[in-house]
């Protein structure tokens, strides 16, 4: 559980703005409450679930190592995400149970089309950032 001062911070720290469409997967017992609502004050709206046939601008990934094949899941979120969209990993930090390396999460970003960045410190949750390859604009 972070501060709400620090869970609002994170939200901003995770490019989360006012009017973004964001979609939370993964969600189980053990997510940060704290974040989440940062997350929803910072976009003006609840999150969407998997259920969501809108396009999103933010695809939020609740992430534990044994959670499954992460490319899979991957794929599957990169499915509703809007051209610019971007999608946050979050896993346990270093030493928490279900901790996965983010080398492991870079790896399978691969495979989906997706690159990784930095892994930000996020309280007791590590986010790593994945983006969509840029594509060229249409020439007229």
């Amino acid at each position: 559980m972070v501060a709400a001062a620090d869970a609002h911070n994170y939200a901003q720290k995770l490019g989360i703005s006012s009017g973004l469409v964001v979609q939370e997967l993964g969600w189980d017992e053990d997510t940060d409450d704290e974040l989440r609502a940062a997350i929803e004050e910072e976009s003006g709206s609840e999150m969407l679930d998997e259920d969501t046939d809108e396009v999103v601008d933010v695809v939020l990934l609740w992430w534990r190592d044994g959670d499954g094949d992460l490319v899979d899941e991957l794929m599957d979120a990169i499915g509703p995400l809007a051209d610019d969209g971007f999608v946050w990993v979050l896993c346990p930090k270093t030493g928490e149970s279900g901790h996965v390396d983010p080398s492991e999460i870079a790896e399978s970003a691969t495979p989906a089309g997706l690159t990784s960045t930095t892994p930000v410190s996020l309280g007791s949750w590590t986010g790593i950032k994945l983006t969509q390859p840029k594509t060229p604009s249409k020439q007229r």
